[in-house]
C-alpha cells in the first residue's frame, strides 16, 4: 500500500488536494490500483496530524482534552439545496433573472427592481427549494432555515430572525424582505418564462410541434385575494374562493403558466393562451392539444382560420348529438390496437386500447374513437355504485310513501327529484306515480346511452397527415399536463397561499412553477442515468450529505458528509462532483 493524493476542483474554482491510500492489485493478470481509504483533504490532514498521530499511540485524553484542538459548530442539512442550486445553475436562472431585471430597467429609466446590497435572486433559488424540499409558507421559511445551511451565491448563511411577543413569531422585516422578492420576480415573469424555454430548447433540443394546456384550480382558506372567486372546483372545495391555474408544456416540459380568476370557463382561456404564446415564444406553427373542457365551437374556428395553429382535442361526449352518431359509426372491423406503456405490458391479462377513424360531416375535420378497457372497468365501477347509491335513496322515498309519510303528489315528485339530481340519478332510472304508489325503473333510453358510451372518448383534429395510433398518443401525453398538477399541488404543496394580494398569489404560483421546472429536470437526468428513484426519493437520500463547520486549534474548517449510497448515486446521475458552498469572507457571516 502507498500514499498518494489528487486534486480536485471546487464548484468556486479553488482546488483542493485530497489524500488516499492505494493498494496494487493483480486482476485478470494486469495490476491495478485500488483505492482503498480516503483520508480526506491535506490541508486538514496537516492540522491533524499531530493529534493523530498521539491518537494513534494511545493518548486519547490528550487529543480530546487539548485546549482549541477541535470545535464542532454546526451540521447542517445541505444535499438537497446544493442539488437544486446545481440546477438551477444548469437552466441559468440567476442569470436570466439578472438580465431580465436589467432590460426591465433599462425600459424604465430608472433602477426599480434593485436593492443595493440585497441579493434578491438568491433569496429566489432558497424559495424554489423550499417548495423541493419542505414545501412550507415565507412564516414557515425561518423553521427550515434553522435545519437546512441555505446560503445566498456569497455563503452568507440565511438565518430566522425571531420574535417572542406576538402570535406572528417571524420577524416582520424579515418577511418583508423575503416578500420583496417575490415582488421582482412577478415583474420579470413573462421575459423569464421565455429565457427558461431558450435554454431548455439549447440543453434538450427541443423541438415545438405541440403544445398541451390544461388548467386546475386551487383554493383558499378565508377570504383570498380579490381575483378568488367561487367556481368549478377541482379540489372538490366548492365552498372555498379559487384561482384558475393554467400550465403549457411542450415536449414534457412546463414553459409557461397563466392565472386567472376563480369564475373562468375553461374554454375562454384557450385564445389568450394561444395568442400569448404566438407573441412571446414565436412558435412558427402551434398544434393546440387539450382536454373537451377547452372545446368550444368559437375555439375551433379560431385555431382553423390560422394557417399557423391547429389542434388535436377531445368532444364531450354527453349532451352532444353529434357525438352519439359518431359512437354509432363505429365498424367492428376496424379497430386498431393500440401499444401499451410498460405498466401494462406487465400485466397477465393486458388490458386493451383500440382505436378507428369514424366519418366526420364537419369539412376539414377527422374525428377518432378511442376504445379503452381500463377506461371502461373504471366508468363501470363509477356508474354501478352512483347507481346503488341512487337505488337505496330512491326506496327510502318509496317507503316514506308506503308509510303514509309522504302523500301529496307534488311533494312525492320534488323527493324523487332531490334524490334523481345527486350521482347522476336521471342517467340511470325514471320513476311513476300511479294509483299513490311510487314505482321506478331503469331508464330504458339514457341507461343504454350510458352504457354505450363506457370506455369510449373522442379526439378531434384538423392535422390530415397524422394517424390513428398518434392521435392517441399525442393526446395521452396530456397526463403528463395531469401529474404536472398532482406535482404542484402534493409534493410540491402550492397550497397553503397565505397572501391576500394578487400580484403575492401569482408570483408564489411562479415560485411553485419554477420548483416543478426543476423536479422536471432532476426527474429527466435519473431516467437518463437508469437510476430507478423518483424524485421525492432521491430528494430525501440527499438529505444524508450535511454541511459540516468547525475550528482546529481556532481555524475554520468545513465539510461535507458523504451521504448515503442512493445518494452518492444521486448526485453521480446528475453530474455533481463538488458542491460546498462558496466560503464567505468571514466565516460566521450570516444574513436575515
Amino acid at each position: 500500500m502507498f500514499i498518494r493524493s489528487v486534486k480536485i476542483p471546487s464548484s468556486s474554482g479553488q482546488i483542493h488536494e485530497y489524500v488516499r491510500i492505494v493498494a496494487s492489485v493483480r486482476e485478470g493478470g494486469t495490476v491495478k490500483q485500488k483505492v482503498i481509504a480516503n483520508l480526506g483533504r491535506r490541508d486538514t490532514l496537516e492540522e491533524l496530524l499531530p493529534q493523530l498521530n498521539r491518537f494513534l499511540k494511545g493518548n486519547e485524553k490528550s487529543f480530546c482534552d487539548e485546549q482549541g484542538s477541535i470545535e464542532m459548530i454546526d451540521a447542517s442539512t445541505w444535499g438537497p439545496m446544493m442539488t437544486v442550486r446545481w440546477i438551477v445553475q444548469e437552466l441559468r436562472l440567476v442569470e436570466l433573472m439578472n438580465d431580465c431585471a436589467r432590460i426591465a430597467e433599462s425600459k424604465k429609466g430608472r433602477r426599480s427592481l434593485r436593492t443595493s446590497g440585497d441579493d434578491w435572486q438568491s433569496r429566489i433559488v432558497a424559495l424554489i427549494s423550499n417548495r423541493l424540499i419542505n414545501p412550507t409558507s415565507e412564516h414557515g421559511l425561518a423553521a427550515w432555515l434553522e435545519s437546512d445551511y441555505v446560503c445566498d451565491r456569497s455563503g452568507r448563511r440565511y438565518v430566522p430572525e425571531w420574535k417572542q411577543s406576538n402570535r406572528v413569531k417571524v420577524d416582520f422585516k424579515q418577511l418583508q424582505r423575503w416578500y420583496r422578492s417575490l415582488d421582482r420576480l412577478i415583474a420579470l415573469k413573462d421575459e423569464l418564462e421565455v429565457g427558461l424555454y431558450y435554454q431548455l430548447r439549447d440543453l434538450f433540443s427541443l423541438e415545438p410541434d405541440l403544445v398541451l394546456f390544461d388548467i386546475t384550480s386551487t383554493y383558499f382558506e378565508g377570504n383570498g385575494p380579490p381575483s378568488a372567486k367561487h367556481g368549478y372546483s377541482r379540489d372538490g372545495k366548492p365552498r372555498q374562493v379559487q384561482v384558475i391555474v393554467g400550465v403549457v408544456m411542450v415536449a414534457g416540459w412546463p414553459i409557461a403558466h397563466y392565472v386567472w380568476e376563480g369564475n373562468v370557463r375553461d374554454s375562454t382561456t384557450v385564445p389568450e393562451v394561444i395568442s400569448d404564446l404566438k407573441q412571446r415564444f414565436k412558435f412558427k406553427r402551434i398544434v393546440f392539444v387539450g382536454d373537451r373542457g377547452m372545446v368550444s365551437q368559437s375555439n375551433l374556428e379560431l385555431l382553423q382560420a390560422d394557417e399557423s395553429t391547429g389542434f388535436l382535442v377531445g368532444m364531450n361526449r354527453r349532451r352532444n348529438s353529434e357525438a352519439e352518431e359518431l359512437i354509432d359509426r363505429i365498424d367492428d372491423s376496424k379497430w386498431i390496437d393500440c401499444p401499451g406503456g410498460i405498466n401494462t405490458r406487465e400485466k397477465a391479462h393486458p388490458p386493451r386500447t383500440r382505436v378507428q377513424e369514424v366519418l366526420c360531416a364537419r369539412e376539414g375535420v377527422r374525428v377518432f374513437v378511442v376504445d379503452s378497457d381500463e377506461r371502461r372497468d373504471y366508468e363501470q365501477r363509477m356508474r354501478l355504485q352512483s347507481m346503488s347509491r341512487v337505488l337505496k335513496a330512491l326506496q327510502k322515498v318509496q317507503v316514506r310513501v308506503e308509510t303514509g309519510k309522504l302523500k301529496s303528489p307534488e311533494k312525492i315528485g320534488a323527493a324523487v327529484e332531490r334524490v334523481l339530481q345527486k350521482n347522476h340519478g336521471h342517467r340511470y332510472y325514471d320513476w311513476k306515480l300511479q294509483d299513490g304508489q311510487l314505482s321506478f325503473y331503469e331508464h330504458p333510453v339514457n341507461l343504454a346511452r350510458e352504457k354505450k358510451y363506457e370506455g369510449k372518448y373522442i379526439i378531434q383534429t384538423d392535422q390530415q397527415d397524422i394517424t390513428a395510433g398518434a392521435a392517441v398518443q399525442y393526446y395521452k401525453e396530456l397526463n403528463e399536463v395531469e401529474r404536472g398538477f398532482r406535482s404542484l399541488k402534493d409534493p410540491i404543496a402550492m397550497r397553503p397561499i397565505c397572501h391576500r394580494a394578487d400580484k403575492r398569489v401569482q408570483a408564489h404560483i411562479f415560485i411553485a412553477a419554477l420548483a416543478f421546472l426543476v423536479e422536471r429536470f432532476m426527474e429527466r437526468k435519473l431516467k437518463q442515468a437508469g437510476v430507478q428513484l423518483s424524485v421525492r426519493d432521491a430528494l430525501d437520500a440527499l438529505k444524508t450529505i450535511r454541511f459540516v463547520r468547525f475550528t482546529v486549534n481556532g481555524k475554520h474548517k468545513s465539510g461535507l458528509t458523504p451521504g448515503s449510497p442512493r445518494a452518492r448515486q444521486t448526485l453521480k446521475a446528475l453530474g455533481i462532483t463538488s458542491g460546498q458552498p462558496a466560503n464567505p469572507q468571514n466565516a460566521d457571516q450570516t444574513i436575515v
